[in-house]
């Protein structure tokens, strides 16, 4: 096979993958445009249309969806096969693609990043951090980082971290003036600032304390969709955020916020990175849990 006919396969299993050429073409490391033209060019060769396109969609014929279910495998079976040249080298090639919820991804892989390139340096490795619930196989990545209740069980799991602490804090102006809550249900006396996920979901501010679990509605004039952007508010006086502890640590450390309901702020579960079960491990993929394990 000609490496002009093994690129436009490439480029049709991503379109195939994201229904999408533009997200096809950020995931290739090209454009839109230039996706279009490799479909194009397979389409000519083939003599077979393969996607309905219009100006708002993209969607596989029944040709396309017959070559997608076919190429995906035969692919694998090509990355596999050249990944294993890998035990000839003294360290990985290639690009790991991981995707890691956006709220934690700073105190997750900062280290693990540095350590990885150092260790590995024929290595590419590509982030993206979003709090949206992703298909990691669909979307093309190799490994996903998630707490654990949101880890699905056809995936394999490797715990990376224990748990991971959040904490109820407010600025000492908030507090001015207010009484500081000391069970959960008094939150309903106070402004709290929501976090909302991506897909609007609001999230549930959930505690624990002697085997009781807690789960508060908590209620306020600001939602976000970002922690740090919560941190800031909070210390603004604008209300009490649930954060993750390590984000609030530098603000309690100088004294912009404070935190409160301590003895509540329940342990979260896990944090897993998980890859499909289905899908070969490369070397690159190994090297990411050795350093996130370190």
């Amino acid at each position: 096979m000609e490496t002009a006919e093994l690129a436009e396969l490439a480029a049709f299993n991503a379109v195939a993958r994201h229904l999408s050429f533009r997200k096809a073409a950020i995931e290739r490391g090209t454009s839109a445009s230039a996706m279009s033209h490799s479909i194009r060019g397979l389409e000519t060769r083939v003599g077979v249309r393969l996607f309905h396109r219009t100006t708002r969609s993209v969607s596989l014929t029944d040709a396309g969806e017959m070559l997608f279910a076919r190429l995906g495998p035969a692919l694998s079976d090509i990355r596999a096969a050249v990944d294993e040249l890998n035990s000839f080298r003294a360290t990985p090639f290639g690009t790991v693609r991981i995707n890691v919820p956006n709220s934690i991804a700073r105190f997750v892989l900062g280290d693990a990043m540095e350590l990885l390139l150092k260790r590995n340096p024929g290595l590419k490795l590509e982030v993206v951090a979003t709090d949206t619930l992703v298909d990691i196989v669909r979307e093309g990545f190799d490994a996903g980082i998630r707490f654990g209740e949101r880890v699905s069980q056809d995936m394999i799991a490797v715990r990376i971290r224990s748990k991971f602490r959040s904490t109820v804090v407010g600025s000492p102006s908030y507090f001015e003036g207010r009484q500081v809550p000391t069970a959960p249900h008094d939150l309903r006396n106070h402004s709290c600032i929501r976090y909302a996920f991506p897909s609007g979901t609001i999230f549930p501010w959930e505690f624990s304390k002697g085997g009781e679990t807690v789960q508060v509605e908590v209620n306020g004039p600001l939602t976000l969709d970002s922690q740090e952007l919560m941190v800031d508010a909070a210390a603004r006086g604008l209300g009490l955020a649930y954060v993750g502890k390590d984000r609030a640590e530098p603000y309690l450390h100088d004294g912009r916020l404070k935190a409160c309901l301590e003895d509540w702020c329940s342990l979260e579960e896990g944090l897993f990175l998980y890859f499909s079960s289905r899908k070969h491990q490369s070397a690159g993929l190994r090297a990411l849990i050795d350093a996130m394990k370190a």
